[in-house]
């Protein structure tokens, strides 16, 4: 509520709200949907809204309800692009859920220190190439819930948010709370920061892997110029090239992943999702499921 405010007080006007109700919640889910489509028609802007079940969708893929739901909504803002024609994603991640993400992901072993970038370009899981911008991500949680207060504007509540039911949930809650009472300081701007250096770190990365050219022309990953690469860039060009396609790994896919490139190994690596990494004919590229 605070990004879509925040946009047309800013004077964007071509801007199309989308919502996919999880279905997770049950009339809370349903109450959430009515109250984004009012909110949206009080605005004169065009809604866009889907279903689907996302725990039936985590059972069925063997992947973590975070996951699937992330996964279900790319999918849905994909083809709301399609329809809309529009390349531009707008989402409100904000300081609180940078520091989230990554605390999180230095937990799980990704690559280096990093956070969710201000923008950035990715593939949905239909293949729809979109644009996305974050402009909240240096803006604490309650200092956009004070924005909204202070003209009056109503939001909605995930009451889940304060039960111990996801990952994020109980850092949120427990973790980083726990942090501060250890430290003496707010865990969350410390751990934002170390954001920024990461993203820092990555443009050296990216800027290295353009020089040494490690994508054919349709975008498939180059076997003979991996080959020539070290180790860790030839990590960083499998991260980026899964992420690109909106595919969530962990530091032990990507190794399993560098052994495609040595032509004497299996060809093949199955991906979270059902989909398989896939090397032919010198190039590794995504096998759908």
């Amino acid at each position: 509520m605070a990004l879509l405010h925040g946009l047309v007080e800013a004077g964007f006007q071509k801007l199309i709200v989308c919502h996919l109700d999880h279905r997770l919640r049950g009339k809370e889910s349903t109450g959430d949907a009515k109250f984004v489509e009012k909110t949206a028609g009080k605005l004169g802007l065009p809604f866009e809204m889907e279903r689907v079940e996302v725990l039936k969708l985590a059972a069925k893929t063997g992947q973590s309800l975070e996951t699937a739901a992330r996964n279900a909504r790319m999918d849905f803002f994909g083809k709301c692009a399609r329809r809309r024609r529009c390349d531009r994603l707008i989402l409100g991640h904000h300081l609180d859920d940078q520091a989230e993400t990554v605390f999180w992901n230095l937990l799980r072993g990704s690559q280096g220190v990093k956070g969710i970038r201000e923008v950035k370009s990715m593939r949905t899981p239909s293949g729809k190439k979109l644009e996305i911008h974050r402009p909240f991500l240096g803006i604490r949680r309650n200092e956009l819930r004070a924005y909204l207060e202070s003209r009056g504007m109503s939001w909605r509540e995930d009451a889940t948010n304060a039960e111990a039911i996801a990952v994020r949930n109980r850092m949120r809650n427990e973790v980083f709370p726990l942090l501060e009472k250890i430290t003496g300081r707010d865990p969350v701007p410390m751990l934002a920061r170390g954001a920024v250096i990461g993203e820092e770190f990555q443009e050296i990365v990216d800027w290295a892997l353009e020089k040494a050219s490690v994508l054919d022309p349709q975008g498939r990953l180059f076997v003979p110029g991996l080959s020539q690469l070290p180790v860790a860039l030839q990590s960083a060009a499998i991260a980026k090239f899964l992420t690109d396609a909106g595919i969530s790994f962990d530091r032990d896919l990507i190794q399993r992943a560098i052994r495609l490139i040595d032509v004497e190994q299996p060809a093949t690596l199955n991906l979270p999702g059902g989909g398989k990494l896939r090397r032919r004919e010198g190039r590794i590229f995504i096998q759908p499921a």
